[in-house]
């Protein structure tokens, strides 16, 4: 009888930080956001963005992807996380040309560690896009996964190539 007392408050002590973490993180939104103007208009930014085959030829971050820009579907993206290589296959959530493209990828399962990933896009004046790069955490684990989450370096570096790479575009 004992044992399975202790067994059920260790158990309810377990559900109710994990429930405790992730509405922390539903409150508190941790998450990153980066922008970069690129002197391209939004549809070749778009294209670039896009063009999931060719990232291994110019993207620091997302060394490799595939898939299409379409809602629903799944990419399978590996990134370079400071030197060592994850793969993780995301769901297109939001696919509107020129505009946004958005994904949820998971860590094990939904709600231990969920990032919504996103990039959107603002035409200014002049042909010029403000890319803005972001991604909102949400799960039991984030709090507890501390600076493993900050990737704003490498957000930024893929903006910088992002932007190289659309200006070059645009410019054929």
């Amino acid at each position: 009888m004992r044992i399975i007392l202790t067994t059920s408050i260790a158990f309810a002590t377990i559900v109710a930080a994990a429930a405790g973490s992730y509405l922390y993180t539903v409150i508190a939104k941790p998450g990153i956001e980066t922008a970069i103007t690129i002197d391209a208009p939004p549809e070749a930014v778009w294209a670039t963005l896009t063009d999931f085959e060719s990232y291994e030829q110019w993207n620091p971050f997302i060394t490799s992807s595939a898939g299409t820009a379409t809602t629903g579907t799944r990419l399978r993206n590996t990134i370079d996380n400071n030197g060592s290589a994850m793969t993780f296959e995301p769901r297109i959530t939001v696919a509107e040309p020129a505009r946004e493209l958005r994904w949820i990828g998971r860590f094990l399962a939904p709600g231990i560690v969920d990032g919504e990933h996103y990039f959107l896009l603002e035409a200014l004046p002049g042909g010029q896009t403000r890319l803005v790069q972001g991604e909102q955490f949400r799960g039991a684990l984030v709090p507890l996964a501390g600076n493993s989450l900050d990737v704003r370096d490498s957000f930024d570096a893929m903006n910088r190539a992002l932007r190289e790479r659309s200006e070059q575009q645009a410019a054929r």
